[in-house]
Parts: C-alpha cells; sequence; structure tokens
C-alpha cells in the first residue's frame, strides 16, 4: 500500500483523482485549505501551501511514498515543498501551457521544452511561465520528478465555464470571437485525466509526460460539434478561449509507450457538451 499526499484535489477532476487512488487501496492525505471536505476514505490536512511555517506544523513528522502536487503555480512555492515535504517520489501536474512559447508544425513532444531560467523574486508568473520554472526546480532536485503535462480539460464540474461560454453564444445564435485563422490543439476529458494522473502517480517514471485525447481539435471543430450553423467574429486579440494563433497539439507517444492508452475526442465530446448544456 503507498502512502500517497496529494495538493489540492478538493475539486474537479482533482477531486476524481483522490477518488480513483483511495479506491485503487492507496493510504491517502489530502492537503489543502478547508474550501470543501475530502472524499470518505482519505485523511484530511488543512494548510496553505505558501505558508511554510503552517505547512510544516500540519505535516508534522510524516513521510510519504508519493506526492501528487495538483497546485504548484510557481518556482516559489516548489522550494517550499521541497524543503517541507519528505517523499519518494513528487509529481507535479502541469499544463499545455509550458508549450505557450513554442511554434511548431508537428506534435510537440517533451522534449521542446526541458529547464529555463528560474526567478524566485519575481513579483508574479504567466501561467506557462509558472509552471515552466515550477518544473524546472523541481526536477534539478534530488527526489525523482515527473510532471503530468495535461491537456485542456472539458467534462464533468467544470468550473472554469469555458465549454459552456461556447454553448450559451452559440445556441443563442451570438457569435463567437476567434483567431482569422484558429489552429487545432489537444483536449482532453475530466474523467479520463482524472485516470491518467492516479495511473501516474502510482507509476515510477520520472521526467515530463503529455496526456491528452486523440484527435486535433481546433475552435471550428468544436462550434460545430455544439451548433449547425456557428457564427463567428474574427478579432486581433481576445479571442474566445479554445481559439489559438498557433499550432498546440501535443505528442502522447511517451504516455503510450509507458503503458497508457488515451481515448479519442470524438469518443466524449458529445458527452461533455449535453454537461455544459446542463450546468
Amino acid at each position: 500500500m503507498k502512502k500517497v499526499l496529494v495538493l489540492g484535489g478538493s475539486r474537479y477532476f482533482g477531486r476524481g483523482v483522490v477518488e480513483r487512488l483511495r479506491d485503487a487501496g492507496a493510504d491517502v492525505t489530502v492537503l489543502n485549505r478547508g474550501s470543501a471536505p475530502a472524499p470518505g476514505g482519505v485523511a484530511h490536512l488543512i494548510a496553505d501551501r505558501d505558508d511554510e511555517a503552517g505547512l510544516k506544523a500540519a505535516l508534522g513528522s510524516r513521510s510519504f511514498d508519493v506526492v501528487l502536487d495538483q497546485i504548484c503555480y510557481t518556482p516559489v512555492q516548489t522550494e517550499i515543498a521541497r524543503r517541507v515535504l519528505r517523499t519518494e517520489r513528487y509529481v507535479m501536474t502541469s499544463t499545455i501551457e509550458v508549450y505557450d512559447q513554442v511554434r511548431a508544425g508537428t506534435p510537440m513532444a517533451e522534449s521542446l521544452v526541458s529547464s529555463v531560467p528560474v526567478d524566485l523574486g519575481a513579483a508574479s508568473y504567466d501561467y506557462g511561465e509558472g509552471k515552466r520554472q515550477a518544473e524546472t526546480v523541481f526536477a534539478a532536485g534530488d527526489t525523482p520528478f515527473a510532471s503530468v503535462r495535461v491537456a485542456h480539460v472539458l467534462g464533468g464540474e467544470d468550473f472554469t465555464g469555458r465549454l459552456r461560454h461556447y454553448v450559451e453564444r452559440l445556441d443563442a445564435g451570438d457569435a463567437v470571437d476567434i483567431h482569422a485563422e484558429p489552429r487545432p490543439s489537444t483536449f482532453v476529458h475530466a474523467r479520463e485525466i482524472a485516470d491518467f494522473l492516479a495511473w501516474a502517480t502510482l507509476a515510477d517514471f520520472t521526467g515530463p509526460v503529455n496526456a491528452g485525447s486523440h484527435g486535433e481539435l481546433s475552435v471550428l471543430d468544436l462550434a460545430a460539434a455544439i451548433s449547425t450553423k456557428p457564427r463567428f467574429r474574427i478579432v486581433e486579440r481576445d479571442a474566445s478561449p479554445f481559439s489559438f494563433d498557433r499550432y498546440a497539439v501535443l505528442d502522447t507517444s511517451r504516455a503510450a509507450g509507458l503503458g497508457f492508452s488515451f481515448s479519442s475526442t470524438t469518443a466524449w465530446l458529445g458527452e461533455a457538451i449535453e454537461d455544459a448544456r446542463k450546468a
């Protein structure tokens, strides 16, 4: 039985990961700020991960076989975690946005983004940059480290409202704002990324791995799946979410080589759209 600490895990697919780890027989502890109760059958610690002293107090002398960090966004948070957490392996939930500076014409492999300069004194961090720097700090440590670069998540109890934005506008006959030449990206269902993260937590690989369903999907494809007569407005800036001006498709061959098979977007996209309609 592996002892697993999950940082976060209170909502959306993070909660699903906790439930899957518990059901797989892991000894799971969830640590978060207590905004929601943890699923039954797991231990729950309440602390702010940015408060180093409070984090130490909450954890006490506990150690773990693996930590799954769902809520690491900056290298500063990484440094605190490295100093405080006692674990044999560390897994960080990262993002497809680590590739936001990459310009490619073919699916993006993990090797396109590795170590980057780290600034521990920045006033703030853009999402992709914060994740890149956090990955860099973890990877430089002595603890075996893996990062899961998650595609855009759809379906389930999605609190972001991004897919609902499309459904509501297109169902009402309104236009969505898109780039002049929108490019495709990679998506994944909330259920499937919970499956993958639980699997990755209990595995033993290290290094970055891309995670997403098969099948390129552009904003045009997404709109066509929602409405038979979608309307668009071309904008130069502030396009709707999921409209990309660069090719942003993940190469998931490493995940396949490690033993995990992702589904196709066509297998679940309709379900995700209906979930958004009911939300």
